[in-house]
């Protein structure tokens, strides 16, 4: 009791509340509006500058003290989690390795998107020193710096919603990003420290944060697959120790902290580096790990920063500018989408004109790192309150505006050869075609029921309005003999009839459908038809959670960061290989071997040969790589 009686009561939690509801609310009503499409920071900061206009004038000093001490840790989150979204595997792998050409070259994301930073600062910094003729721009080159920043954060949940991030573009897209945050953030950090500190070794000191990145990077490879380690990390993860959140927190404030004493302008740098040194470790499964730290930054710490920055938004500041603001504003916005639209024509014999161009529209998104590098320049005297403002309207209006350009420009092509057809709208339907959309799979849902397809519609699944019985739905949907048509129509007799069809119109092999009754199952064997008995499989089902549970969450679920899938062998060079022969990620393991009807356990002298499956188990940038190297 005495140590309570120590502690203040005095501090007011109303601000935090204000905050904490809004940041509750605006997904919750998005989603009810159905207005999931818009990014939610962009409402945060709207409501933020609404709430602070409204409330914030009569909280004491001490209680937006506190606020801005949680948005600041909220904006350091970003930047660890921005850090932690790079994939360093990915960017390790694109290293040119042999004598590069310029086919070579520009088939190398990592060279690329390299060559389209550079391109993106000749012509930003070209921008900014034009703009300067007709507004006063106190720093050409800081300011230069802030429009050569783009979003991680927006592009990679587009790519990964459209199905695209897997893709030979999106992988470029990616790659480009990645290297654009990891530059510009270096840059930004020299650049602020030598405006504030002037030209001196002092300087120098920020490399330490380098040195300190390299030592841990050494350490965690030599004792992180230490026995000892890996039985106190799986001791102390119960709910009460949970011991790789406070080690992750502990990460970055050991690199937040140094970097704060080396300058404060820092400490961007520190938080990124924190992500990214930890982004290597992970291996960009989709770990628990990862799930709790978003968890914390996205549910918590994040949305506190974009209410704030909404909160502190200064309208007098834009009269700065007396009657040129719409015209500032109208330069600005053309330099911001220009700096990153004309470099995308490194991307144009590849995937051409159309596909580049909607490329570098979304490379043109800009978010935290806009804002960010704004405020510092602002905290510098670099940059004007008024053009401070400005950026902040333009991280809005791009992260709004550019991944519906891209979307308009690029429309998704539900005709792609790796696509999964399913007949019929039902629930089951809806949840195989989302399940489908995890794994990166797309699939098309045709239905003959208006209300239903509208609905399914408006979830933004893909579907097609028609009837699975015509001839003619399947010839306009381009069907393939690699393609599976899963059959899920609410009559037996209707999927038997399309069954048919399907057999003798396409002679159509990957047919999936099911059935209550044993007499349909019998007729849908006959036309060689995978069917599947529901009574059985639930019965099943039951029966594996009674007698095997925790093996059937481990193969039918997500096993933590891992996922089981089957691989089949079509290069011929691995062909009569032996299995020890193979270079697997570290990050996988063969489970079973099958060949024709017979499953094999592997081991190291187990021989290879095409057509074998061979069931694997791994992280998801495991099982990409592991599918690359057999097929």
């Amino acid at each position: 009791m005495n140590i309570l009686l120590n502690i203040s009561f005095d501090f007011d939690y109303l601000p935090l509340f204000l905050v904490v509801a809004a940041a509750w609310a605006i997904p919750t009503l998005m989603s009810i509006m159905r207005l999931e499409k818009i990014p939610t920071v962009i409402v945060e900061i709207i409501v933020g500058f609404i709430i602070g206009k409204i409330f914030f004038h009569s909280f004491s000093v001490e209680s937006l003290q506190i606020m801005d001490f949680l948005a600041l840790t909220g904006f350091l989150f970003l930047m660890f989690l921005g850090g932690l979204e790079i994939d360093v595997d990915q960017i390790v792998a694109s290293f040119p390795s042999r004598k590069i050409n310029l086919k070579k070259f520009l088939n190398n994301p990592f060279l690329v998107g390299l060559i389209y930073f550079i391109l993106t600062l000749i012509l930003s910094y070209s921008g900014a020193f034009f703009l300067s003729v007709f507004f006063e721009i106190q720093n050409i080159w800081y300011f230069s710096l802030i429009m050569v920043t783009t979003s991680l954060g927006i592009i990679i949940p587009v790519l990964k919603n459209r199905g695209d991030i897997n893709t030979n573009f999106g992988q470029m897209l990616v790659l480009a990003a990645a290297i654009a945050d990891i530059v510009s953030i270096i840059l930004f950090s020299f650049t602020a420290f030598i405006i504030k500190n002037g030209s001196n070794p002092k300087q120098l000191l920020i490399l330490l944060l380098f040195v300190l990145f390299y030592l841990f990077y050494y350490l965690g490879n030599k004792y992180i697959k230490l026995s000892i380690f890996q039985r106190l990390s799986f001791n102390l993860s119960h709910a009460a120790s949970q011991i790789s959140i406070r080690g992750s927190i502990f990460l970055i404030l050991i690199f937040v902290v140094l970097a704060q004493y080396i300058g404060e302008e820092i400490m961007i740098l520190g938080a990124f580096l924190s992500g990214l040194l930890l982004s290597i470790f992970l291996h960009k499964g989709r770990s628990l790990l990862l799930i709790k730290l978003e968890g914390m930054g996205y549910g918590f710490f994040i949305p506190i920063f974009f209410i704030m920055v909404g909160a502190h938004f200064d309208t007098t500041s834009l009269f700065e500018f007396d009657n040129t603001f719409s015209i500032f504003l109208t330069f600005l916005l053309i330099l911001l989408f220009a700096v990153k639209l004309i470099p995308s024509f490194l991307w144009f014999n590849l995937f051409g004109y159309k596909k580049a161009i909607s490329g570098g529209f979304l490379m043109a998104s800009r978010l935290s790192l806009i804002i960010a590098a704004s405020q510092i320049g602002l905290d510098l005297g670099v940059i004007s309150p008024g053009v401070n403002s400005c950026f902040i309207i333009m991280a809005v209006v791009t992260c709004f505006t550019s991944p519906i350009i891209y979307n308009n420009l690029n429309p998704k092509n539900i005709f792609s050869s790796q696509k999964t057809i399913i007949v019929g709208g039902s629930s089951t339907a809806v949840l195989l075609a989302r399940r489908m959309k995890i794994h990166g799979k797309t699939a098309i849902i045709i239905e003959n029921n208006i209300m239903r397809f509208n609905e399914i519609k408006s979830k933004g699944i893909n579907v097609l309005f028609g009837d699975g019985k015509e001839k003619e739905i399947f010839d306009y949907l381009k069907l393939l003999k690699t393609n599976y048509v899963v059959v899920l129509t609410n009559s037996d007799e209707e999927n038997i009839s399309i069954c048919k069809m399907l057999r003798n119109e396409f002679q159509h092999e990957k047919i999936i459908s099911k059935t209550l009754s044993l007499t349909i199952e019998q007729q849908l064997i006959q036309l060689d038809v995978e069917a599947l008995d529901v009574t059985r499989i639930i019965a099943t089902t039951i029966e594996n959670l009674i007698i095997r549970p925790t093996i059937y969450h481990t193969l039918v679920e997500t096993f933590e960061n891992f996922n089981i899938e089957e691989i089949q062998i079509t290069k011929h060079e691995i062909n009569g290989k032996y299995l020890k022969e193979i270079h697997f990620h570290q990050n996988i393991s063969v489970i079973l071997i099958k060949r024709n009807n017979e499953m094999k356990i592997p081991h190291g002298d187990s021989i290879l040969k095409i057509g074998d499956i061979l069931f694997v188990i791994g992280t998801t940038t495991a099982l990409e790589e592991t599918t690359k190297t057999f097929s």
